[in-house]
């Protein structure tokens, strides 16, 4: 027991040094995530304000406040007080002979590092698609997806608007992701992770994308939009559940474009009924209601 006490605090303690040391920046700059993630959303931001595609769309948008928190509550925040239990689960795995080679299909170790970073985001994009579906098919799961679904006018902070519960859902098939590939992750994992916060982004701005031939490979505003759909096509429980890619929506027919005027209406039947402060919707999907 007090091995995993140590490890609990050890881990909660180191995450905090890293975050305060990012911000101070005394870490290497291309694994700055906290001031990363500030530049850029505030290139993004400026491209919304430049290039808006909804022009009657104001600068601050509604709850431009209350995303921009939950960007940094979910991206460190919250990190710092889960990475403790991430870390007793992993002592467990252990202890239980469980390693990250356990599930290994294949060891891209000696691969040229260019293949490696392909092959590790494509891996983890296709489990975040796949976890994104369930999120949307299950009531329960649902029930906490609603916060991300609960935005009304998009912008690029809405893409890290959700429940902390997606973070306990995301992380065991990421980690399930990492494990397939002999428990390996590449030392320059942090670029596959800035491009994806880029896509995010820019899947959430209010500027028009589309990428031309390569909307079938990598997902934009256009397509994620509807996927924020008030309206979806009958008998649908979702629509383009793309991450950074929309290469699996276009393969498992989960796409659906019909124009690009991006005014659509955006939420969920009933979302009138939704809690709009953060701290009623931290709590919303734990309370025990029949949908």
């Amino acid at each position: 027991m007090e091995k995993y006490l140590e490890a609990f605090i050890n881990s909660i303690v180191g995450t905090i040094n890293w975050t305060w040391n990012s911000i101070i920046f005394d870490v290497p700059w291309y694994t700055n995530y906290f001031w990363g993630l500030i530049a850029i959303s505030l290139v993004i931001w400026v491209l919304e304000i430049v290039f808006p595609w909804r022009k009657d769309q104001s600068i601050f948008r509604k709850d431009f406040w209350l995303d921009g928190f939950y960007m940094f509550f979910n991206f460190f925040i919250f990190s710092i007080a889960i990475s403790g239990f991430y870390k007793i689960l992993e002592l467990l795995f252990t202890d239980f002979g469980i390693s990250s080679k356990s599930l290994a299909l294949i060891d891209p170790s000696g691969w040229p590092m260019w293949l490696q970073l392909v092959v590790f985001f494509i891996v983890l994009d296709f489990l975040q698609w796949f976890t994104h579906t369930l999120l949307h098919r299950f009531p329960l799961l649902w029930r906490f997806h609603k916060v991300h679904h609960s935005v009304k006018e998009m912008g690029f902070a809405a893409h890290l608007r959700y429940h902390w519960m997606e973070n306990i859902f995301y992380k065991p098939l990421k980690t399930f992701g990492v494990m397939i590939l002999g428990g390996f992750e590449p030392e320059q994992a942090y670029i596959v992770h800035f491009i994806a916060i880029t896509i995010g982004h820019l899947n959430h701005s209010n500027i028009k994308i589309t990428w031309g031939p390569l909307k079938y490979l990598i997902n934009n505003p256009v397509m994620h939009l509807y996927h924020h759909a008030y309206d979806l096509p009958e008998g649908k429980y979702g629509v383009n559940f793309g991450i950074s890619l929309s290469l699996w929506d276009y393969i498992f027919g989960t796409d659906h474009i019909p124009e690009d005027s991006g005014t659509i209406k955006l939420g969920f039947p009933t979302d009138e009924t939704f809690p709009t402060s953060f701290k009623e919707q931290v709590f919303y999907g734990f309370r025990v209601k029949k949908e």
